[in-house]
């Protein structure tokens, strides 16, 4: 039998030390607790062009496919098992606005070093790897 899970991108924008965190707002998944843009794979594209059309549909930026890059991959469990690759932005054209109202209440710049305390759990282990340049973890398993 060969698995099959949902594969998801996640997006750090980063500037200076501060990364952009977004709200969970009637998700059902997280709700109140903050994330960064990220989102599942659609199907027939690449990991770079879903975080692309990822931070367009969450935030309205544009990002050249030079403009990131991939810094960490996490196999992860909860209830179900996911692959969840997570890229850094360079740069991006556009300043971040909420586009997903029905999906995030909040978007906001956090000091790395003091996200907020809700932040997802392995969303705030990526931020630490990526820190730490640690680029692969598996997350959930035990």
């Amino acid at each position: 039998m060969r698995v099959t899970f949902p594969v998801t991108v996640h997006v750090f924008f980063i500037r200076y030390d501060m990364v952009l965190m977004l709200r969970r707002y009637n998700t059902g998944y997280e709700d109140g607790n903050y994330s960064v843009v990220a989102g599942h794979l659609d199907g027939d594209e690449s990991i770079i062009e879903a975080a692309i059309r990822e931070a367009w549909e969450e935030i309205g930026v544009q990002i050249l496919p030079e403009h990131l890059k991939v810094v960490g991959v996490m196999h992860r469990k909860e209830e179900d098992e996911r692959v969840d690759f997570f890229l850094v932005a360079s740069s991006w054209s556009g300043d971040p606005v909420n586009r997903e109202q029905d999906k995030c209440d909040e978007i906001t710049w956090y000091s790395l070093g003091e996200l907020p305390v809700n932040t997802i759990p392995y969303v705030r282990r990526a931020l630490d790897n990526y820190q730490h340049k640690i680029w692969f973890d598996e997350f959930g398993w035990l």
